[in-house]
């Protein structure tokens, strides 16, 4: 199971209208979903300009922002002033904060039975969970993968917000799976103690941190969710 087909079931099982990327750079994700209306912002994008007049022709309802996702929100809120995001997929930068400013802005511009899914939440190296990929290339047992430390994002979530339901889906690096909800269960760790986390905390207590979840899972979480 891969981010593509959790994305595109979420999407199916809601009946959702609006669909936002963050971190579009090939459109691999971007060009494959089927929604209404789509939305893609990356700081550069890396796929050709032919590409996207093809599919902005044959997808009319598409969007492209070529910006940073921060400038995004601040300059394009009234995109979501009629009808909010229904289904989010955050890919941007790799690090805990800027995946948590990503997330806390898709929050807040989520319908109320809408879903934000989060790439690179379960890292199985140290060096795939170093927040600097410059860094991580240098690192004894680097071998291309590369997944920041977006996990402590979902450390932090799971200790400060009571009115989300949060698992991470253990497939295709760690799916983050955020809704709003009572939660399954709460972590009590402070922001500055999660800050100083390192990859070894994860490793040794991954299962609990993460509210990770095997694949077999996600039936019964979409059997959980309701179009509107």
């Amino acid at each position: 199971m891969n981010r593509i087909e959790v994305v595109q079931r979420i999407i199916n099982k809601i009946n959702a209208k609006k669909y936002l990327e963050i971190g579009v750079e090939f459109g691999t994700l971007f060009f494959r979903i089927k929604a209404q209306k789509k939305i893609a912002v990356d700081p550069q994008f890396k796929f050709s300009l032919k590409k996207k007049i093809y599919k902005l022709f044959f997808e009319r309802g598409s969007k492209f922002f070529e910006m940073s996702s921060d400038d995004f929100f601040k300059g394009n809120s009234g995109l979501f002033s009629d009808q909010k995001i229904d289904v989010a997929f955050v890919d941007g930068l790799h690090t805990y904060e800027q995946s948590l400013r990503d997330i806390e802005n898709c929050l807040d511009n989520l319908e109320n039975n809408g879903v934000v899914v989060v790439h690179d939440c379960n890292p199985l190296s140290e060096s795939a969970a170093n927040p600097s990929q410059d860094e991580a290339k240098k690192m004894k047992g680097w071998n291309g993968k590369w997944n920041g430390d977006v996990w402590k994002t979902i450390v932090h979530l799971r200790s400060m917000r009571n009115d989300l339901n949060i698992f991470v889906l253990n497939t295709d690096h760690g799916l983050g799976i955020i809704r709003k909800g009572a939660p399954e269960n709460m972590l009590d760790h402070k922001a500055s103690d999660i800050e100083n986390m390192k990859y070894e905390d994860l490793d040794k207590d991954r299962n609990k941190l993460l509210n990770l979840k095997g694949e077999n899972y996600f039936d019964n979480f979409l059997n959980d969710l309701c179009a509107e």
